[in-house]
């Protein structure tokens, strides 16, 4: 059974242009670069032939992996989403209760995620843990290091 990969209608947006973009551009380039090799001769011992034909490949899982996030897509409307708890596409600050300082975190759905940014995937130990949560509750989220017990302080969600 797939599971669902749930983004806005932007991200689905974007995604479906990203795809445009690789195939009708990035895959066109690899196509000529293969052909030029090609035409040098000995395909057994072109080693430029053959990195084209492994980029083209990679390039085509990259393009396959979108393809079934976007077949899989569960379109979330954020005006549908009570703003008082945290779902996906909110923006939550919370306090770390062990280490007493503040952090935010958004929770986004595959493909959009940055954990350098504080973009967490909603189905992440970290969004996981925080799902339902409230202005004042405490969330207890097993990682492999240990637990995190985080207050949640606000939640937002942007328009």
């Amino acid at each position: 059974m797939t599971d669902y990969v749930p983004m806005t209608r932007d991200a689905y947006n974007k995604k479906r242009a990203e795809i445009a973009r690789l195939e009708n551009e990035e895959m066109a380039q690899i196509a000529e670069k293969i052909a030029t090799a090609r035409a040098e001769g000995d395909l057994s011992e072109n080693a430029e032939y053959h990195a084209q034909r492994e980029a083209q490949g990679m390039l085509q899982a990259k393009i396959n992996k979108m393809k079934s996030d976007l077949a899989n897509a569960s379109i979330v409307d954020p005006s549908k989403i009570p703003s008082d708890e945290i779902a996906f596409g909110a923006t939550v600050v919370v306090k770390d209760l062990d280490l007493d300082d503040e952090e935010e975190f958004t929770l986004v759905g595959a493909g959009d995620e940055d954990y350098d940014a504080g973009r967490f995937l909603i189905t992440s130990p970290i969004g996981q843990g925080l799902l339902g949560k409230k202005v004042g509750e405490v969330a207890e989220i097993a990682v492999p290091r240990g637990t995190l017990r985080y207050e949640v302080k606000s939640i937002s969600y942007q328009g």
